[in-house]
């Protein structure tokens, strides 16, 4: 939609103020809220991720860009009723137990949230345990676990073998990522997929799930 073109710019620009006034703007010229987020925000930040996965801007711009449409959801928030944002699915996130770092967990999240995606975000230290009882509770499509200590990676498995004894494991996808995690390492654990970095989770994660 052409008349979004200042509001996708401002969001990859990670222009605050413009970018919130452009989805004022947006609302008072009738726009339907649904296609300010998919055709807006969404759209743009399908742009952050291209361009971060090319290499052409870096995580502090991502970051910009990322919070700049947390802020412009806001302002969408009163226009949406209980229940009517379309989701492109639901994921828990998490650091696995034994591990504290949560700035590349964090930029994945703001990714996927940015992407359309509904996130269930454990922290860091997350137990087997935990990411099983939340896939109880909400049923998620995805379940992604990160780690940058190669010490914590054995829980990956351990919360793997934990969904497979809940019955979960068969009904939700599970994406691997974290800077000693590797793609062989994936198929090792027999999860479904491994993201390098934050613009390719998102792509990832709609392989998974088969949506564009």
């Amino acid at each position: 939609m052409s008349d979004l073109k200042a509001l996708i710019e401002a969001v990859i620009k990670g222009d605050i103020s413009t970018a919130t006034a452009e989805t004022q703007h947006a609302v008072g010229t009738g726009h339907n809220a649904q296609d300010i987020l998919d055709k807006g925000l969404i759209a743009a930040m399908d742009e952050v991720g291209e361009r971060f996965s090319k290499g052409q801007i870096f995580v502090p711009q991502m970051l910009r860009s990322a919070k700049t449409m947390q802020e412009c959801m806001k302002a969408l928030e009163p226009f949406f009723q209980e229940g009517s944002i379309t989701s492109k699915g639901k994921v828990i996130i998490g650091t696995v137990k034994g591990d504290l770092h949560d700035i590349g967990k964090n930029l994945v999240s703001m990714m996927m949230e940015g992407a359309g995606f509904t996130m269930f975000d454990l922290g860091v230290d997350a137990s087997p345990e935990r990411f099983v009882q939340k896939a109880q509770e909400i049923e998620p499509d995805i379940v992604a676990m990160s780690a940058l200590l190669s010490t914590t990676m054995p829980s990956m498995r351990l919360t793997i073998e934990a969904l497979k004894e809940a019955s979960l494991r068969d009904k939700v996808k599970v994406m691997i990522g974290g800077a000693p995690v590797t793609e062989k390492y994936a198929r090792e654990i027999e999860a479904d997929c491994y993201a390098p970095d934050a613009g390719s989770a998102v792509s990832k994660a709609k392989e998974i799930l088969g949506i564009s």
